[in-house]
């Protein structure tokens, strides 16, 4: 949009978008890897604090699990049989998901993340990019913003479903953000009137 804005000749706007979309999911990959792995790294500290607490002080740890089932519901005499039989069967698995809620579905994966972020990210760009190389030049400006409101406003109503929430507020949410992105990014290029 920015570049539209100062140059709105196909070909520059083509290139800034595929160098942008390049830019885009590689920004968006190392992001979430950074976040996903150090997620990942206190899951580790923390597995590691509590296998030492198990190999310490067993017995405190048996306690501790079963007053978290207490806390869950389970009585006096069913929430020590519960931690027992769970720390006679894998006792750091049964801290780390009841204790810490670490289960290995849902384990941090950091190449995984960062593999579907780049994707998503590369997936909605895509489309504004094949505009910008079939719409005719004095189209670009209003059709490629148009376009992206408009895939932003369906993506944010799927995200939203998919999390339980209203998908008219999702869509509104990410529309917003996402105009006021395209609007600083066109008065940048309007201002410095850049041709790439």
């Amino acid at each position: 949009v920015g570049v539209a804005a100062a140059d709105p000749s196909p070909r520059a706007v083509l290139i800034a978008g595929v160098a942008g979309l390049a830019a885009g999911a590689m920004s968006m990959a190392a992001g979430e890897y950074v976040s996903v792995k150090s997620q990942e790294d206190t899951e580790r500290a923390d597995l590691k604090l509590e296998a030492e607490a198990l190999a310490n002080n067993r017995e405190a740890e048996e306690e501790e699990l079963a007053a978290i089932y207490r806390q869950r519901g389970l009585d006096e005499e069913l929430a020590k049989q519960v931690a027992g039989q769970l720390m006679k069967h894998n006792a750091l698995e049964a801290h780390a998901r009841d204790e810490i809620g670490i289960t290995v579905q849902l384990s941090a994966r950091p190449l995984e993340a960062a593999f579907w972020s780049a994707g998503a990210f590369s997936l909605g760009a895509l489309i504004p990019v094949l505009v910008a190389s079939f719409a005719p030049a004095s189209w670009l400006l209003w059709l490629i913003p148009l376009l992206a409101v408009g895939l932003l406003g369906i993506l944010g109503a799927v995200a939203a479903v998919a999390g339980g929430a209203p998908p008219l507020r999702g869509a509104i949410r990410v529309c917003f953000w996402g105009m006021l992105a395209m609007g600083l990014t066109a008065a940048v290029g309007r201002l410095l009137g850049v041709s790439v």
